[in-house]
């Protein structure tokens, strides 16, 4: 592994990404399905849902637009794809099913936004990064499930679209460990700022 974190630096990988306000939080998919092991969960996500609940409170009091996603098809199935071909038991996933209802201890509040989505990333075909730009998000906290799907999905988006993503490794899981920390190095390297929340918390407070 050192000799590959040699070549990383060699070529220029893994440079500093500084934060900037407005700060943003997003959560992807913490749903009980993903937070039962016996549905979509397992691995380290149930500790990411606690160490979700106090960035969220924190969020909370210092104003930040928080948005949540969650993933939703059409109770027809109509809006099947690709993503349910590979995995079928994702269309189980529909508006009142209760795997697919936010975790209860990370509920929205009124003023928070809810995405829906039928793919891995919360911004395809969604207003998402349209809702952040609108509240002036420059620097975007990602909490959430899976680190190697839906988080890592929505974590490139962030930095196609512009905005600039701290991943907080303590607050996303996965069912297996191997893919999340894989996933943290390479979104690292290549895409996001990958740190603990409170340190994340702490760099953000001298802002």
């Amino acid at each position: 592994m050192s000799h590959d974190i040699e070549t990383y630096k060699r070529q220029s990988f893994g440079s500093t990404l500084e934060p900037q306000a407005p700060v943003g939080l997003l959560i992807v998919d913490l749903v009980n399905g993903f937070a039962n092991p016996e549905v979509f969960g397992g691995g380290n996500i149930p500790q990411a849902i606690e160490h979700t609940i106090p960035l969220l409170a924190h969020a909370r009091e210092k104003g930040w637009p928080v948005a949540h996603s969650r993933i939703v098809f059409a109770d027809d199935d109509a809006d099947h794809n690709v993503f349910t071909m590979k995995v079928p038991g994702l269309l189980a996933l529909k508006e009142t099913s209760h795997d697919s209802a936010i975790v209860p201890q990370l509920a929205p509040r009124k003023g928070e936004l809810v995405v829906r989505k039928t793919v891995p990333s919360a911004f395809f075909g969604t207003g998402l990064a349209a809702w952040l730009t609108q509240h002036g998000v420059r620097t975007l906290l990602i909490a959430g499930a899976v680190t190697s799907g839906c988080v890592r999905s929505s974590v490139v988006d962030a930095m196609q679209y512009g905005f600039r993503p701290f991943v907080l490794s303590d607050c996303v899981g996965d069912r297996a460990i191997a893919p999340h920390e894989a996933n943290l190095f390479d979104m690292a390297q290549k895409y996001a700022a990958v740190m603990m929340r409170d340190e994340a918390l702490d760099l953000l407070a001298n802002l």
